[in-house]
């Protein structure tokens, strides 16, 4: 007896659709009729975006879709797309390198963004609105300093980070308190303890009534 095995099969190049949808791109491969074909594989088409509907809320939709096609079919079907064929020489193609900021930044706990929001703000008119985004920086740097280091910190040393990164073009407001670290990080829930349950509350019902049992 002969067993047909997966692993002894063609394999797919999109295993998320199926084997029925590679069967039927082999399939329409060998339809000599190119309308025929043409409308074959609008079929299937139709029937590899019911299979995948989380495509849908993507712009591309029906050109990924095509493409995939293209990919099941190994680029040997001759047939005539509604957007550009895919290449196969896409598929090797390096993505652009991203490019990164290669200045240092000063206090990597803080982070690139902190510095920008200080110099953001040491570029303010002095006034309310310039006092209230100290305050907003400075609470989030005590933040950021708490969740990475992982122990206390004193006010004082922050606000002197403020005024170092700031070039002394920040100043915190006198008598304005930083926020304190239980209401800058979340708290975590504890479980309640102490509960009796299931067959310990039974046994001690049935201790204060006499029941005995057998």
């Amino acid at each position: 007896m002969t067993y047909d095995y997966n692993t002894q099969r063609k394999r797919m190049a999109l295993p998320e659709y199926g084997r029925n949808v590679q069967k039927m791109v082999d399939h329409i491969k060998t339809i000599e009729n190119r309308e025929e074909r043409n409308r074959a594989a609008r079929t299937i088409i139709q029937i590899m975006g019911n299979l995948n509907p989380h495509l849908r809320d993507e712009g591309d939709f029906k050109h990924k879709l095509w493409d995939h096609l293209a990919l099941i079919a190994d680029f040997e079907l001759d047939i005539d797309p509604p957007y550009p064929p895919l290449e196969p020489t896409s598929l090797n193609e390096k993505p652009n390198q991203i490019p990164y900021r290669q200045e240092d930044i000063r206090y990597l706990h803080y982070g690139r963004i902190i510095e920008m929001m200080i110099d953001a703000a040491s570029e303010m008119k002095d006034g309310e609105e310039k006092e209230y985004f100290t305050t907003l920086i400075v609470n989030q740097m005590k933040k950021a300093y708490v969740t990475w280091n992982r122990n206390q910190v004193a006010d004082e040393v922050i606000i002197s980070d403020m005024i170092m990164l700031s070039g002394g073009r920040l100043k915190m407001t006198e008598g304005v308190k930083i926020l304190e670290i239980k209401d800058l990080l979340p708290q975590v829930k504890r479980k309640p303890q102490g509960k009796i349950h299931g067959k310990q509350q039974n046994k001690q019902y049935g201790r204060k009534k006499g029941y005995i049992r057998h």
